[in-house]
């Protein structure tokens, strides 16, 4: 009989068994696909020569995270490559938003589009480097985070920080009014906030777009060398040189719950895994609780509660086997390995009204990465794995373009919504459309029976805006990992600080676990 049982092996969910082997217990991971590792996966599915991430593919989140850094995941083969540019925005008259990891040259690059919003940038660093480690700290720990939040007001002061929480809580278009003369700095920060589901005019899509681009300037955005896999193999491996047992292909159908306790799993053959100790869950906060906890088990208002909660926006990607790099007309795009394709913020907003209307855009906002020239090993010498995701609403009304996509994303649909993708990524690249050898077109069901946990194709497993961090993730009142069944942890991206590969949730989960008192010992 294990100690715990982990369900699911999605990072969160791998890193969890990480700090429960480190404390000296018994851990079983579960994964319902033949292959761990949830949405850090890749494959030559595309073209045999060619990797590709299937999921998610640049890690900054990672990089910055203490969680990830302290488990020393070298050791066990990952290493980290970085393309010489961070992000880049191109514009059809030529000119180029580019963030660098130097922030000269990121601010020399803003200066092009108003010569103040150098000196603007500059501020945004130096503020970066006054808070940014307490705000990181505030970012991985459980919700609220007395300890790193009273080092923030320490270190600022109480006036200073009410205007850093104002800060962070502009949506992207405000924040850019507040800081920038010209358009270079508006798009790096609502282009981020946009990695998520956070439009131009969304509550923290300035704060959260600031974030990734300091994230950006400071650890880069990175990839692991050989593909997304190898930071699970990393993850995989540290777990059993830990005496951790990973099993796949055995899908938990329900947590066993007695006296109000979990006690166990079972799995769809019909067989259960009892445990000494807990089950943490790496599955969304809707699965777990109506699927494989039941009603029966939860306070009707938590019930109620998630009936109201709310996936982000759902995603296609389209990754392509490329024969040679991109040729993109302005240069800051062509060494940078994530590159926003949108005509202005103007666009972003355009974009993300359509969502909201639950129009499928006619014009869509990509994120394009340019895997070869992050890492060389992705594809052979002088060509390019590349991949860019954009968003689509979970429930369509109907197609702002002349596609006529109405949501059953049949091969019909996937190509007519990939071919707008292409259009977007012609006008700035000429010539990129005829260097295409292979394409695969990941549609929000495609995503969604790859890894069951991204709902409708939401990635980030449940929106990012305001009404649903922090304390209201996933649903009012929570925030942290402890769920209403005793010895019963939610450890996915569902919980707060929510999604990216970052381990946070994971090892909040597993600590609140290590500090619970300990139950007594079960019956076998």
């Amino acid at each position: 009989m294990p100690d715990a049982v982990v369900i699911g092996s999605g990072p969160n969910g791998l890193v969890a068994a990480n700090v429960l082997a480190d404390a000296g217990w018994d851990v079983v991971v579960v994964e319902a696909r033949e292959h761990p590792g949830g949405a850090v996966r890749s494959d030559t599915g595309v073209h045999p020569d060619y990797v590709h991430d299937v999921f998610s593919a640049f890690y900054p989140l990672a990089a910055a995270s203490p969680v990830i850094r302290g488990l020393a995941l070298d050791r066990y083969g990952l290493r980290w490559s970085h393309a010489p540019g961070v992000v880049a925005h191109p514009l059809a008259d030529g000119r180029c938003a580019v963030l660098s990891r130097d922030p000269e040259r990121t601010a020399a690059s803003l200066g092009d589009f108003a010569a103040s919003d150098a000196e603007a940038w500059e501020r945004l660093h130096h503020l970066w480097q006054r808070v940014g480690d307490d705000l990181i700290s505030c970012l991985f720990t459980p919700f609220p985070p007395l300890r790193a939040g009273l080092r923030l007001i320490a270190g600022t002061g109480p006036d200073e920080a009410l205007r850093l929480l104002r800060t962070m809580l502009l949506p992207a278009r405000r924040f850019g009014d507040e800081y920038f003369a010209g358009e270079g700095g508006r798009l790096l920060i609502a282009g981020n906030a946009l990695h998520a589901d956070l439009g131009p005019e969304s509550a923290l899509g300035g704060g959260f777009g600031w974030l990734m681009c300091m994230l950006g300037q400071e650890f880069g955005f990175p990839v692991p060398v050989g593909g997304a896999g190898r930071l699970t193999d990393a993850l995989v491996a540290r777990l059993r040189d830990r005496g951790g047992t990973v099993h796949c292909g055995r899908a938990v159908t329900r947590v066993v719950i007695r006296d109000r306790t979990a006690v166990g799993v079972r799995l769809d053959d019909g067989t259960g895994i009892p445990v000494r100790r807990a089950v943490f869950a790496d599955v969304p906060a809707p699965l777990l609780y109506e699927r494989l906890v039941g009603a029966e088990h939860l306070p009707a208002r938590l019930v109620s509660d998630l009936r109201r909660f709310q996936w982000d926006f759902a995603t296609v990607k389209v990754d392509w086997a490329l024969s040679g790099p991109i040729p993109w007309e302005c240069a800051g795009a062509r060494g940078a390995g994530t590159v926003h394709v949108a005509e202005g913020v103007d666009a972003l907003t355009c974009f993300a009204g359509q969502l909201a209307r639950d129009r499928v855009p006619d014009v869509p906002f990509t994120v394009l990465g340019q895997m070869t020239t992050a890492d060389q090993s992705r594809s052979p010498a002088g060509t390019e794995s590349a991949w860019g995701y954009t968003h689509v609403p979970q429930h369509i009304r109907s197609d702002a373009g002349e596609g006529g996509i109405v949501g059953r994303w049949d091969e019909r649909e996937k190509e007519a919504f990939a071919d707008r993708v292409e259009s977007g990524i012609e006008r700035l690249a000429p010539g990129f459309r005829a260097s295409i050898r292979a394409r695969r077109v990941l549609a929000p069901p495609d995503l969604e029976r790859l890894n069951p946990s991204l709902v409708g194709g939401a990635v980030n497993q449940g929106t990012t805006n305001l009404h649903q961090q922090m304390m209201f993730r996933p649903v009012p009142g929570t925030g942290r990992p402890r769920t209403p069944v005793r010895g019963l942890y939610l450890c996915s991206a569902t919980a707060h600080p929510g999604g990216g590969v970052h381990g946070a949730p994971g090892a909040n989960a597993a600590r609140a676990a290590l500090r619970a008192p300990r139950m007594p010992r079960r019956r076998r």
